[in-house]
């Protein structure tokens, strides 16, 4: 059988469509598992993963998630003005450094903690209005299964 370089083309082309799709595609940092539930983690468990919106409102939304040990918390800011998200307590941010790496996220813009490798539950807040219950919250990371 004689193979055509369109043929060629065609074959690289799937190979690699396939290995992105069993890779899980993007590459990039941001986690792309679903969004627990308000309430705390996904249907069936705990994931890697989470996303906490601040929406329009200011508020945290959920303001508590789940997440397996070595998981990550993305925070996207719906908000009209900048908020500055930081591990409790404040102002020392020592309780789970990795919500740290989060910092100041501009309207539209989000930011991911790094690996949560300890099982414990971390309090977060908006180091600019540290009282603002709206934009207080907790992860809670938990052994994998």
């Amino acid at each position: 059988m004689r193979t055509t370089r369109s043929g060629k083309s065609l074959v690289a082309a799937l190979v690699m469509t396939v290995t992105a799709a069993g890779c899980g595609g993007g590459g990039g940092d941001t986690p792309t598992s679903p969004s627990p539930a308000p309430g705390g983690s996904t249907t069936g468990g705990a994931s890697s993963a989470a996303t906490i919106t601040i929406g329009a409102d200011g508020r945290v939304n959920p303001a508590s998630v789940t997440i397996t040990q070595g998981g990550r918390v993305t925070f996207v800011n719906g908000h009209n003005r900048a908020h500055d998200m930081s591990s409790d307590p404040h102002p020392s941010h020592e309780e789970c450094p990795e919500i740290n790496q989060v910092g100041f996220l501009q309207p539209g813009q989000s930011g991911t903690t790094g690996n949560m490798t300890t099982l414990r539950t971390c309090g977060f807040h908006d180091h600019n209005a540290p009282g603002d219950a709206g934009l207080q919250g907790r992860i809670t990371i938990v052994a994998a299964q």
